[in-house]
């Protein structure tokens, strides 16, 4: 049990490295300036250790499972320019990506930017058109979203590359130690890249 200990530690301690050299938003903004546009989007990293009373907290309605929000930004290729700290999984896309401050870092510098549905009311983030109620969308709305779904697709290219590392497929940490690990494994992409 002893020598387990000490590799426990060093783990974490190049996990809290890596992620400090991890980009933060102002820096991702440098890099999404000298892009024609980015992708952003949210995607959920389900966990499996909850603490009693907050584990309501964690719960997403949409995916019926426990989990944490990560909001981030791809280039037009699919890569990862950034990736947000993680928020419970209750957290609706849009109110993460204002409570992160995206939305008006997108908007400030006039970056142009594709997301989805969950992002309807973000101001000028582009967003495909919602169906209304017993309304069938007309022919040049039909085209944009498709249009628009062919350039959003590349963002979810992102979210697998999150999903690659099998410790967002299924955290068995503290939810709290999941930034942490998320930027590491930006970090770890950047340098690849």
């Amino acid at each position: 049990m002893s020598a387990w200990r000490p590799r426990t530690r060093y783990v974490t301690e190049v996990i809290a490295l890596l992620a400090e050299r991890a980009p933060d938003l102002r820096e991702a903004m440098r890099i999404a300036a000298r892009k024609a546009y980015v992708i952003l989007d949210g995607a959920l990293a389900p966990i499996d250790r909850l603490s009693g009373a907050g584990d309501r907290l964690y719960y997403s309605g949409k995916h019926h499972r426990h989990g944490v929000n990560i909001q981030f930004l791809t280039d037009p290729h699919g890569r990862l320019i950034w990736a947000s700290p993680v928020l419970p999984g209750s957290t609706h896309d849009l109110t993460a990506a204002r409570v992160h401050g995206i939305i008006d870092a997108l908007t400030g510098r006039a970056i142009a930017c594709y997301a989805d549905k969950g992002y309807v009311g973000a101001g000028a983030i582009g967003t495909p058109y919602k169906r209304r109620k017993r309304r069938r969308p007309g022919k040049r709305k039909k085209l944009f979203n498709r249009h628009h779904a062919q350039v959003r697709a590349l963002g979810e290219q992102g979210a697998a590359t999150l999903k690659a590392w099998h410790i967002l497929r299924k955290a068995r940490c503290s939810p709290s130690r999941l930034t942490t690990i998320v930027q590491a494994i930006l970090t770890l992409h950047h340098h690849a890249h």
